[in-house]
């Protein structure tokens, strides 16, 4: 299963060929990861993804580090006002680590669907104090279950 995140563009996003740059591409990406598997401490709303359960803090005991990122651009995203269609999954989940992956579309409802990019990025779970791998609880495995398949496979290496 995956989860549809919409992710907002900004007019600021454009690069001088009138498409959204791809750095900007990469935040759409961070910005996708953050909302399906972080939450902020002390600040549950409610509305929250039901894989959002890793905490996002500075004083958390356990921090999750960025170790690759790779990006697959396959047609240039257009500014829209209304947000992209994000699907996220995992595609693999170690010990201590999570392969993330991601597929840009264009927004919900708009036709014919495009797919803009792909992305995958490694995440590693750490001890704050020593900066060493930390296995995943049982929980978070169990939580994320449902949202793992096979994980993209790159065509343009």
């Amino acid at each position: 299963m995956r989860l549809n995140i919409p992710i907002p563009l900004r007019w600021g996003d454009l690069d001088a060929y009138g498409h959204i740059n791809n750095v900007e591409t990469l935040r759409l990406v961070e910005e996708a990861r953050v909302r399906a598997f972080w939450h902020a401490t002390g600040e549950r709303t409610g509305d929250e993804l039901p894989t959002a359960i890793l905490e996002l803090s500075a004083e958390s005991e356990v921090w999750s580090l960025v170790a690759r990122t790779e990006i697959e651009y396959l047609l240039p995203m257009p500014y829209s006002s209304a947000p992209i269609d994000v699907e996220v999954w995992l595609g693999r989940l170690g010990g201590a680590s999570i392969e993330v992956c991601f597929a840009l579309f264009s927004p919900l409802g708009v036709t014919p669907r495009l797919l803009y990019a792909r992305a995958a990025t490694t995440i590693v779970t750490v001890d704050a104090a020593s900066s060493r791998p930390v296995r995943f609880p049982k929980h978070l495995t169990e939580a994320w279950a449902p949202y793992r398949e096979d994980p993209i496979h790159f065509t343009r290496r």
